[in-house]
């Protein structure tokens, strides 16, 4: 299959990232709109489509400074397509990502099961004296 690298979405993928967001545990029960106004808000898409249908397939997104911090969020990849190293994909893109070339912390969190997965990009869930806290 031939798969291209986007940074937008148009309204169509955007329902799809939708209905992506509807089949996993982690993000089950986001709201249409909310979904919208995410894709609008973040500093950095990369998504990936398959070129023949422009269906999307896998989607992450970015909260940045552009400097100190990088907040990779959503990383998910359509079931089907799954084991078609999307995944990497959408990290190699972000890694490499001409505005986040400057960026000092690239962070995310995720399952302690993807832990290895993150960890082929120099992520790594030992931060010393730093805790994870969360409001509401």
């Amino acid at each position: 299959m031939d798969f291209e690298t986007i940074d937008r979405l148009n309204e169509r993928q955007v329902v799809e990232l939708y209905e992506m967001y509807q089949m996993e545990w982690w993000t089950r029960g986001r709201r249409l709109d909310d979904v919208q106004a995410a894709v609008a808000n973040s500093d950095v898409i990369v998504a990936i489509m398959k070129i023949e249908t422009e269906e999307l397939v896998a989607f992450s997104r970015v909260l940045t400074d552009y400097v100190y911090k990088a907040i990779i969020f959503d990383v998910i990849v359509k079931a089907p397509y799954r084991g078609e190293r999307l995944g990497r994909r959408i990290m190699d893109t972000i890694t490499a990502y001409p505005s986040l070339r400057k960026v000092k912390h690239f962070e995310l969190y995720c399952r302690p099961e993807m832990v290895p997965f993150y960890q082929k990009w120099g992520f790594t869930s030992d931060l010393g004296e730093l805790e994870f806290i969360r409001r509401g």
